[in-house]
């Protein structure tokens, strides 16, 4: 059994990305639109930027579960670190299936099923994949990312439950009005699991030779993003074009790459950044914001309070505000008198970030007394 110390680099990469999915969920539930953030013809570039910002929390959050345990690998037999992933990883998927879902409607119209499920099973994947040799375990895991858009071209609105599950995506109805909806098909987030899990021996590597590497694994796969998006050659179900409206309308069209399901291109462009912020993290700022630090210590119980925090806090703020909850996602018609604000947004988020670091203060706090 080998003692690894824990990276701060990785917990203040992952603090970095919770902060802003919490950017994200609260502008779903205070600033609700009837258009898509990313359509910058009925929005504008803030909106565009704010929601596409937060396109990095998914992939760097499945990378770093990778990596993580890996690191946790080090100081556990490969037999206890399969019951830990499997144990984990039904438990997050226990959750996603009650509380979140719950938590993202006060009520269950339907099971919404985003990143804790697919980091769930993409854990208990991996609890039988660390078997493997680590050149097949390579060799899998860009077997599960690479060629998967190469199923685009088989998404039907018929799709059968499998499908739905493993690739496109898509709402399963069940009885009495409920449904099963399903925003991360599995495929290509086991394969980056798996990936994390595969470069994890990196981050053990001494810091200089850690940091060249983050680097180059930054540069190569930006360059490929470019490469293939510049082209139209492979990775993303939308082709990109010009649009004669200047440079930041193109470089927006450039960079709108597809989450749901997460094509090969939104994983490079993604990716890129969070390596490259991986290395900043290490070279530049050894010591990050006590903040996240906290938050990327404490992932799971960030998580899991969060969503319900905003879902109250814009509740209250709608009824006082408007006297009634405006909700554009679940069909109500425009109201009178409101505008989704970026504004508000930032604010509220602002709120909430303060709230949860007084919140995750107190658990790790009540964590150590109990331990």
């Amino acid at each position: 059994m080998t003692v690894t110390p824990r990276l701060r680099s990785i917990d203040a990469l992952r603090g970095l990305v919770i902060m802003l999915m919490a950017l994200d969920h609260t502008r779903d539930y205070f600033s609700p639109a009837l258009f898509d953030p990313l359509d910058w013809q009925s929005g504008s570039a803030a909106w565009f930027w704010t929601r596409w910002v937060t396109h990095l929390c998914a992939p760097s959050f499945v990378l770093l579960a990778g990596m993580s345990a890996y690191l946790r690998s080090r100081r556990y037999s490969r037999p206890d670190m399969t019951r830990y992933l499997l144990s984990r990883g039904f438990l997050l998927v226990v959750l996603e299936w009650t509380w979140v879902s719950f938590s993202w409607q006060f009520a269950y119209h339907s099971v919404i099923l985003q990143v804790i499920w697919a980091i769930g099973v993409a854990m208990m994947a991996l609890g039988l994949l660390i078997w493997l040799p680590r050149s097949l375990l390579i060799v899998t895991a860009l077997a599960l990312i690479l060629p998967h858009n190469l199923l685009d071209a088989m998404h039907a609105k018929d799709a059968g439950i499998a499908m739905i599950f493993w690739h496109q995506g898509g709402s399963i109805p069940l009885a009495n009005g409920v449904s099963i909806d399903v925003y991360y098909p599995l495929m290509p987030w086991i394969g980056l699991m798996a990936t994390g899990y595969a470069v994890g021996p990196v981050m053990l590597w001494p810091a200089a030779q850690r940091q060249r590497f983050l680097l180059a694994s930054a540069v190569l796969l930006m360059l490929a993003f470019v490469l293939l998006r510049s082209g139209n050659f492979y990775g993303d179900p939308d082709h990109w074009q010009a649009q004669g409206q200047g440079w930041m309308i193109d470089l927006m069209a450039f960079v709108k790459v597809h989450k749901y399901p997460p094509s090969l291109l939104y994983l490079c462009v993604t990716l890129s950044i969070s390596c490259f912020l991986l290395m900043l993290f290490e070279r530049y700022l050894p010591e990050p914001p006590k903040i996240l630090l906290l938050f990327g210590s404490s992932p799971m119980f960030f998580y899991m309070v969060h969503i319900a925090l905003i879902h109250a806090l814009s509740w209250v703020y709608m009824q006082t505000r408007f006297g009634r909850q405006i909700d554009f996602q679940s069909g109500n018609d425009a109201y009178l008198g409101y505008t989704p604000s970026l504004a508000i947004t930032y604010v509220a988020c602002l709120l909430v970030l303060l709230l949860m670091w007084q919140l995750t203060l107190r658990w790790q706090l009540f964590r150590k007394a109990r331990s």
